[in-house]
């Protein structure tokens, strides 16, 4: 077989547009959800290490989490744009254009995390300062920061490549790579934190190296596989008009998608400053429920990864009713899902509970929490679901939407309303009827729309129809 003929196989594997629907959706899920497994995995054994450098040095990284947070916000709006208008284009079938749109994504991305990375570093004192960092906490968020700001290059470039080839139907690559850089970083954490054998003892500045390094590490694999196996990359330089082009399609949707992805954060601290106002015991209960609820939606978060190959690739070619469908597999996926999970937890709520605590309040929140929240799951799972599915389709607004309406509405004010008037039960009781409330807008938001793709002019694509 010619070389030139490996690409072009590669892609007929992976192409979305046929074949059935839910097995597109659980092979391209599976390799994600254990990716996400893995990293996370790899932050908990990150904090671990250095929490035993002391109080300070966990307290520095706290401090950090929020503004990596920003920066993992724009690793995923930058990604959702990219993953959108390539998968769009691979299911026009136009190939030329789809290397030229891995080519400028990637190009962009390099250059918004350099402006990042230069803004970043100059302004750790005062940004942090306004946080209202705590002096002793600022030699720390100095060490860690310099480093995390100098590698968002390879932080954010493993994110948009590994939403590249997801969105042409490749999720196995993503997946391993995802597994192989948290495996480097739990390796590299104690020599470089510590200061075992050869290695010099960098404590907060050794846990950012590890991590950067363990992104160097994923962003070569996954640069060897975009560069010789499945040949996108263009070595030549475009007119800047086409250029143009391609940056204003991938900001369309990666813009929106950013601001939807930071709404959530915004949303977690109006919640804690609920709960702080009935003690510390509830914020607490309530850090432990919102924890141990992430893990069981990680299948969710690896189903909303993986929706949007699919609907963009289907989108692309006209197929609306498999789009339709699509969207169907996947809420199928969701209700299943949360059914059983939410049973689980309300079953366990007070055995899961008193592993994290043996605070009888505490406990009591936590209980509280995972014996309700959880049954109505779903909701958010349908959030979720269709803001990836719409964003692929080159019509993020919708995400932005609902996401605005269940964070910051339901969720947010729910919770300071039912609060003040109902105690630490109305603000639980809140989430419950948010992720009701959001679950059932996303759902009418599917049946009623068209699900036509836009095209790269910002015009819908006329509709057709596919087999399911």
């Amino acid at each position: 077989m010619r070389s030139e003929d490996k690409p072009q196989k590669s892609r007929k594997k992976h192409d979305l547009t046929k074949g059935p629907v839910r097995g597109h959706l659980v092979r391209l899920g599976i390799p994600m959800t254990i990716g996400i497994v893995a990293v996370m995995s790899a932050g908990v054994v990150d904090t671990f290490y250095v929490s035993r450098l002391g109080t300070v040095p966990l307290a520095a990284i706290s401090f950090c989490v929020p503004v990596l947070f920003i920066l993992q916000s724009i690793s995923i709006g930058l990604g959702a744009g990219a993953s959108s208008v390539v998968s769009r284009a691979a299911g026009e079938g136009d190939h030329d254009r789809v290397s030229r749109l891995v080519t400028d994504a990637l190009v962009l991305a390099i250059l918004v995390v350099a402006v990042i990375s230069v803004l970043g570093v100059i302004s750790i004192d005062p940004l942090f300062r306004l946080m209202r960092a705590p002096e002793e906490l600022m030699p720390g968020i100095r060490d860690y920061m310099s480093i995390a700001f100098f590698g968002a290059a390879f932080i954010v470039g493993p994110m948009v490549a590994g939403n590249l080839l997801r969105a042409l139907g490749d999720a196995r690559i993503p997946g391993m790579t995802m597994v192989f850089g948290a495996v480097i970083n739990l390796v590299l954490d104690p020599f470089l934190i510590f200061g075992i054998g050869p290695f010099p003892r960098m404590e907060l500045a050794g846990a950012a190296l590890a991590t950067v390094l363990s992104n160097v590490s994923a962003i070569f694999i996954m640069g060897w596989i975009m560069v010789f196996r499945e040949k996108l990359i263009l070595l030549h330089i475009p007119p800047w008009e086409e250029l143009r082009q391609s940056w204003g399609a991938l900001l369309r949707v990666g813009l929106p998608a950013t601001g939807t992805n930071m709404i959530n954060p915004v949303s977690m601290s109006i919640i804690n400053a609920v709960f702080v106002s009935f003690g510390s015991a509830a914020v607490a209960g309530i850090g432990v429920a919102g924890r141990i609820e992430f893990l069981f939606a990680i299948p969710l978060l690896a189903l909303s990864a993986s929706i949007g190959p699919l609907t963009g690739q289907n989108g692309g070619a006209g197929l609306t009713d498999r789009v339709r469908q699509t969207f169907r597999e996947a809420f199928k996926i969701v209700l299943i899902w949360t059914s059983v999970t939410g049973v689980l937890l309300l079953l366990l709520s007070g055995f899961v509970a008193k592993l994290f605590s043996s605070d009888p309040d505490v406990i009591a929140v936590t209980r509280l929490y995972l014996s309700v929240v959880p049954l109505t799951a779903a909701g958010y799972g349908f959030v979720i679901v269709t803001a990836a599915g719409f964003n692929a389709l080159g019509r993020p607004f919708a995400g932005l939407i609902m996401t605005f309406g269940r964070s910051l509405i339901f969720s947010s004010g729910g919770a300071y309303i039912g609060g003040h008037y109902f105690g630490i039960k109305g603000a639980i009781a809140a989430f419950v009827i948010s992720n009701i409330l959001s679950g059932l807008i996303a759902w009418i938001w599917v049946r009623r729309s068209d699900m036509q793709a836009h095209q790269r002019n910002g015009k819908k694509r006329s509709s057709g129809a596919s087999a399911a």
